[in-house]
């Protein structure tokens, strides 16, 4: 072991042996350790003092003085003085610098391990944190970017704004890895603390009880939802009898949405994310671009949904209001009981108590124009009546929410219809064929055994003979999933059947109205789809409704109706229907026009902007004042009641999601479950 020759080989090389020497030194223990030191301390000093003595000018000539000067060196340099006199003198003087020096050594170490441990304890987040009208986070999930950074736009005007996140990961952890996706925080100040959040104690080191909202992220796997009903309950412990912050959760299947809104308490609001997502799908795959509409209302950034109290308007019909303000687009009325009206009747008055629901850009632009905005009488038209025509579609995949898409489809699409599923998997297969069963209504369901990421399947289908196609992700916990072997999952699946989409629209020279449903946001920027199609995140949409719900708890009830299965909702109509096609006409033309037809116009899309981002031909709550030119395929924006829509089916209406008046529904049935029971006429 020290270097000798063996049979084995050469010698050992030096610097491994005098590694392991020194680690076998440490290892010995604190005593040895300080002996070790000692020596090699006056074997450095020693000499040193003895070359520092002999180099001065002023050296002593006998050898005791030398000797006398080289101990006074040593001494000073190690702290003990180096004193001369008697043995006893020097002995004693000595040892009360040893004395003096292991206290001092002593403290300085305490000292340094108790700011140690405090740095360490502040870097793991377990200080508590002291703040008020703060917004907390508790969990950790892909959740957390998107409601930062809607909550940074949200606080931009807002002073001294805190956001506190509570996960599982280390706090340097989880702050760098939100500066990494969100950026500059503005004015927001962010705090981290570290632990599981199903613990009230470590619950309350957020402050929960001051907080002036708590938000609850989903969770991953499984048992997500399990940990957002025990976080749930974890919340309430913590804050017991000391404070009621608006809670805010999301759960992802709605067989525990009452457990989780049970557990959130009565000032609660538990949202389902199933239930949400199928319910845009469904809206969006008859009118495409609808995603982003709602997508343009439900960020900060732009125009959104404020409620305001407007006394100088009491008493006067809700037909009146749509054209009281100039860059304000009225869709609704508040009511001082609670709940909302999207667009109601023309002859619906304002009471004294009673809130005005627009689209503006902030609380304070929301100001009555100074006189009647210019409306253009001659230019207003009326909608044709012909009866529209059957559509086909195509669903490619399954999954949970199919069964609530087609419930939320059925009763909307023309009479005798077409609805085509393709999907793979004993239990999609399974699924699918129940729901295609239990369905005698006005769309035909027709269903196929097939890959979607094999395009000999999909020209099988004749997909361009479609008018209108949905890719659902299949799930994670698809059985399908785990176990064919090299099969593609989640959102690789839906961007490999995109390629083979985009190719056959290629091939055939025909555009199909393709809505996709993907899981991870970032996924769809890599989608090869054409600029300002329709994707559906289900992640992304909750967060964004989360963060509204969370500054203003009374767009709950607002976003109950908008995504309702009955009452009115966002539609993008014909421009025709309204307005003289190719000619100029204000956008209070354009209004007037849908109040005349029972309408709350609030924006339009222009056709030929649709692939220019970032708003795609959006535009939401413009100048009414403003003039501008529609053309054949242009669209209006409004809030109105679907024409066909009939008796509403047995599949949960977003009630289930907030809290509302309609009642749960009937023990047995769900979002995504048998669908002998799921939308039944």
């Amino acid at each position: 072991m020290t270097g000798r020759r063996t049979t084995d080989g050469p010698p050992r090389p030096a610097l491994p042996r005098t590694r392991y020497w020194f680690d076998s030194v440490i290892a010995r223990g604190t005593p040895v350790l300080i002996g070790w030191l000692t020596l090699v301390c006056l074997a450095v000093v020693v000499p040193a003092s003895m070359a520092l003595v002999w180099a001065d000018r002023r050296v002593p000539r006998t050898w005791s003085g030398q000797l006398v000067a080289v101990w006074a060196t040593v001494g000073q340099t190690l702290k003990i003085g180096g004193a001369v006199g008697s043995p006893l003198y020097i002995l004693i003087s000595v040892l009360l610098a040893l004395v003096a020096l292991l206290f001092v050594s002593t403290l300085v170490g305490l000292i340094t391990n108790g700011l140690n441990d405090k740095v360490l304890a502040l870097r793991r987040g377990r200080s508590t944190v002291l703040e008020e009208r703060h917004t907390v986070l508790l969990g950790w999930s892909e959740q957390v970017f998107p409601i930062v950074s809607e909550l940074v736009v949200a606080n931009s005007n807002r002073r001294r704004a805190v956001v506190a996140v509570l996960g599982p990961k280390d706090k340097a952890e989880m702050e760098d890895e939100i500066a990494l996706a969100v950026g500059r925080l503005g004015r927001t100040r962010l705090i981290c603390r570290s632990g599981v959040t199903t613990d009230p104690a470590v619950v309350a080191l957020v402050s929960p009880e001051t907080a002036r909202a708590v938000l609850v992220l989903t969770h991953g796997g499984e048992d997500g939802d399990a940990q957002v009903v025990k976080t749930l309950l974890a919340l309430e412990a913590a804050v017991r009898r000391r404070g009621r912050p608006e809670v805010v959760a999301a759960v992802r299947d709605g067989r525990h949405h009452r457990a989780a809104r049970l557990a959130a308490g009565p000032r609660g609001r538990v949202l389902n994310v199933e239930d949400v997502t199928a319910r845009l799908i469904a809206q969006t795959s008859r009118q495409p671009g609808l995603s982003l509409v709602h997508q343009e209302l439900l960020d900060f950034e732009g125009d959104e949904f404020y409620t305001v109290r407007e006394p100088a308007l009491t008493g006067h019909a809700f037909g009146r209001l749509l054209l009281a303000y100039a860059t304000s687009s009225v869709v609704g009325i508040v009511p001082a009981g609670g709940g909302v009206e999207l667009n109601p009747a023309q002859d619906r008055i304002l009471g004294a108590d009673d809130r005005i629901l627009l689209v503006t850009e902030d609380d304070d632009t929301a100001v009555l124009a100074d006189g009647p905005l210019p409306v253009d009488e001659e230019a207003i038209t009326a909608p044709g009546g012909s009866a529209p025509a059957a559509e086909r579609f195509l669903v490619l995949g399954w999954n949970r929410r199919a069964p609530l898409i087609i419930d939320q489809l059925e009763p909307c699409v023309p009479e005798g219809s077409e609805l085509v599923v393709m999907a793979s998997g004993e239990e999609a297969l399974r699924d699918a064929g129940r729901c295609a069963r239990s369905r005698t209504g006005r769309m035909r369901i027709t269903l196929h055994d097939g890959d979607i990421t094999d395009p000999r399947d999909l020209d099988a289908l004749d997909v361009p003979s479609f008018d209108r196609a949905v890719v659902l992700g299949y799930d994670a916990t698809d059985a399908a999933d785990r176990t064919a072997p090299g099969a593609l999952t989640g959102d690789d699946r839906t961007l490999v059947t995109l390629l083979h989409l985009r190719a056959l629209e290629e091939a055939s020279g025909r555009e199909l109205a393709v809505v996709t449903e993907m899981a991870d946001d970032r996924n769809r920027l890599l989608a090869p789809a054409r600029e300002g199609g329709d994707f559906v995140v289900g992640g992304r949409l909750i967060s964004l409704l989360m963060t509204q719900i969370a500054e203003n708890r009374h767009l709950a009830d607002v976003f109950d109706a908008l995504f309702s299965a009955e009452g009115d909702s966002l539609h993008l109509k014909p421009a025709s229907h309204y307005v003289l096609p190719g000619r100029e006409v204000t956008f209070a033309t354009v209004v007037e026009s849908g109040r005349r037809q029972g309408h709350s116009v609030l924006g339009y899309r222009l056709y030929g902007d649709a692939r220019h981002g970032p708003a795609y031909g959006v535009h939401i709550n413009p100048d009414k004042r403003e003039r501008v030119r529609f053309g054949a395929q242009d669209s209006v924006i409004v809030l109105a009641r679907e024409p066909m829509a009939r008796a509403a089916s047995a599949a949960p209406s977003l009630s289930q999601a907030l809290p509302g008046a309609l009642p749960e529904p009937a023990p047995g049935s769900r979002a995504g479950g048998d669908s002998k029971t799921a939308g039944a006429p």
